[in-house]
Formats: C-alpha cells, structure tokens, sequence
C-alpha cells in the first residue's frame, strides 16, 4: 500500500457532510441529464471521489477515513438531497466499501493496492450455486439490480455454495470479482431511481479464488474475516443491523428534496382559478400546511430511528457485546419503516402539487417515484420486515433475515 495512502488526513464526519452539501446545486442541474442517460453523469463521481466521499467507511490501510455509520449516513442525506439517483449510487458505492472490507485482506489489496479510489457494485440475491473446483469455485449466471456498475472497478455477486460435506446443507454468501470477470448487459429501463444504472451483470465461468469468498453466515454474526484483519469495531457490526439503514437514508434525502422545493413553490405560486378561485397564495391553505408539516415530521422521525439504531450497534460492537436478535430485528423493521415515511413524507407534499406535479419538469415528482422505488426494495419491504418482526414479537420463530 502506498504510504500516501496511509498518512491521508482523515476529515471529520461535518466536514464530509459539508463538502456533500456543497454539491447539491451542481447536482440538481444534473439531475434530469442523470435520469435521460440512466447512470450517474461521470463528472459527478470524478467530484465525489475528489472530495473523498467514498472513503468513509474505508479501511485506513487502504487510504480510508474508517468513521461510522452516522457520518456515511450524513453524507448520504446531502447527495441524494441534490439528485436520488446520485444519492442511491453514492451509497452503494460508500457503503461497498465496508463490505469489500469484510473480505479476507487478500482480496481488499487486490482492490485497493494500486488504486484507493476503486469502488464496487454488488447484486446481493443468491442467483447462481458456486460450483467448487480445485482453489475456490465456478460461477456462471444472470445477476440483476447491479447500481453504479459502470462505475466500478470490482463487482460483488451473491452465490449459493454447495455443501462442505456429503450430506451437508447448502449456504449462501458473496463473491468479489474484478471487472473482467464479468459483463454489463444495459436493460435499466424503469421509472424511479432511472439514473442509477443498475444493470444486468453476466458471468461465464469466472473463476474466483477462496479468498474472494465470503459465507452470509460470517457477515450476518460480524465474524468475517475483516473483523480480525482490521482493529476498528466498525468491521465487526452485523450486516443486516446496520447495512439497510444506509439503504433507507437515501429516500430521507430525496424527501428532503422534495420539500425543499415545494417551499419555494408554496411561497410563491397563487391559484389560477377554479375551485379555490384566482389570485389565492398557495401557502394560505390549510392542507398545504399539514401535509408540509406531514413531511418534514415523517424525515424528522425517519432520520431519527435510523441514527438511533446505527449509534447502538456501533457501541456494542466497541465494547466488544453481541448486538441481539431482539435488536437486529427491530433494527430491519426500523429500516422498512424509515424507507416508507420517506416515501409518505414525499406523497404528502406531492398531494399538493395539482396538475403541476404532472410535468416530467417537476422535480417532487420525481423525488415522488424515487423514494416509492427505495421502498420497493426487497431489504426494505415493509411487508416482509413487519411481519418478522411481529413473528419475533408474539414468540414465533422469525421467517426472514435479520
């Protein structure tokens, strides 16, 4: 590793918060080129990379700052305030990092060893069973959903493993393969979240040695291997106590784009006519006041389940405590929630837009369609981490994964 690398001066986490802030105008005025091109413009992530963005939760021997959830999550508010597309492949990319650290050290140098700007893109559903060979395993198969892939260097592909033993049960977990193990096949085509190029990935008989590995089992009990090759309790956090929550806080952004926007709307715009009569200030109605009171209440309460949860798990993963089923559970139901008040913050205000919202031009509607396609995504479904924790709740055994 490049001793530049190690020596960086790490910011703190209001000062990476600040730096995103600063973005916010350049990427508004980006924001329908985003969606018209379907991926994030390159110039922006050549920005977010100057500013060290991606770097959060980075291992410091690879050039990383290795703060905490709540800084990454920060930053993550501000970049989808300017653009949800922008915030949503922001995050995958901060986000990855962490998880590219739960790998063996092998693997993380042949990341970041040359290059500590390298980000991954990952396709988390189990699509394809390993077939083991001498070395490690086979893979061949389809992968979706694969957000910011043409940005990143290495792709991070979820596989079902055959048994260790005869008889044995199959496990499921990752693997980490360079970019030319694989290929982008473009059919993002959607109407939320549009810009984040998250395409098809194929591979064909890729060949992925054992240090590329990484049992779901080791990463859900915060036992990967990261969690030994690197000091920081931040690598020894569960994935799905804290992982989802980075999910979820790109749609409180988003909504916060929303509202942004429908102040400036509501303090200027008048009726027209019609029902309400012309020449009437938009904000002089009483719904315009509740749902606007509505919204920031729903970001308010969002944000702060999803804090509350990434402080707890990273303080019992300092002091050195498992974090419980009973809180991992509660965890995943907080993730679902706070994704569907992003989404309720931005319909409330989007109630109110009239035939305005109707326009491709309109920016709340477009925060509308990206934050309903954060909360359809299948870590945040309402329906399934509702009714698990539920199961958990009335003493059954909790159906899902936690």
């Amino acid at each position: 590793m490049p001793e530049a690398a190690a020596a960086r001066a790490v910011p703190d986490a209001a000062e990476l918060a600040a730096r995103a802030a600063a973005m916010r105008g350049a990427l508004r005025a980006r924001a329908q080129a985003c969606e018209d091109a379907r991926t994030v413009p390159d110039e922006t992530m050549r920005e977010l990379r100057a500013a060290g963005l991606f770097r959060i939760l980075q291992p410091r021997r690879f050039g990383g700052y290795e703060l905490d959830f709540a800084a990454l999550i920060a930053v993550i508010v501000e970049i989808s305030r300017g653009c949800g597309s922008t915030g949503w492949v922001y995050m995958i990319g901060g986000i990855h990092q962490w998880l590219a650290a739960q790998f063996p050290i092998e693997v993380q140098a042949e990341i970041w060893g040359n290059d500590t700007d390298t980000i991954v893109s990952g396709s988390y559903a189990p699509s394809a069973t390993a077939r083991a060979v001498p070395g490690g395993y086979r893979i061949s198969g389809l992968w979706g959903f694969a957000s910011g892939c043409d940005h990143a260097g290495w792709h991070v592909a979820g596989v079902h493993f055959p048994p260790a033993e005869p008889g044995g049960k199959p496990g499921a977990g990752f693997v980490l393969l360079p970019r030319s193990d694989y290929a982008i096949e473009d059919n993002w085509h959607t109407v939320g979240l549009a810009g984040t190029g998250s395409k098809n990935i194929r591979i064909d008989d890729a060949f992925v040695p054992m240090h590329r590995v990484l049992p779901f089992a080791q990463l859900s009990s915060g036992t990967a291997p990261g969690a030994a090759a690197h000091r920081n309790s931040l690598y020894r956090i569960p994935f799905l106590a804290a992982f989802p929550a980075c999910l979820a806080s790109t749609g409180i952004g988003m909504a916060e784009d929303a509202i942004d926007e429908f102040l400036d709307m509501a303090r200027l715009r008048k009726t027209k006519g019609a029902v309400a009569g012309a020449g009437h200030s938009m904000a002089e109605f009483f719904q315009v006041q509740s749902r606007l009171a509505e919204a920031t209440a729903s970001v308010d309460a969002a944000r702060l389940l999803l804090l509350r949860d990434v402080s707890e798990v990273s303080a019992l993963a300092a002091a050195g405590q498992p974090v419980s089923v009973a809180m991992r559970i509660r965890n995943r139901r907080d993730h679902g929630f706070a994704a569907r008040l992003a989404a309720q913050a931005a319909e409330a205000v989007y109630s109110c837009c009239g035939g305005a919202g109707l326009y491709l031009s309109n920016r709340i509607q477009r925060v509308w369609r990206d934050t309903n396609a954060v909360a359809k995504h299948v870590s945040l479904s309402w329906d399934a981490v509702s009714s698990m924790y539920g199961q958990h709740a009335l003493g059954l055994e909790p159906r899902g994964q936690y």
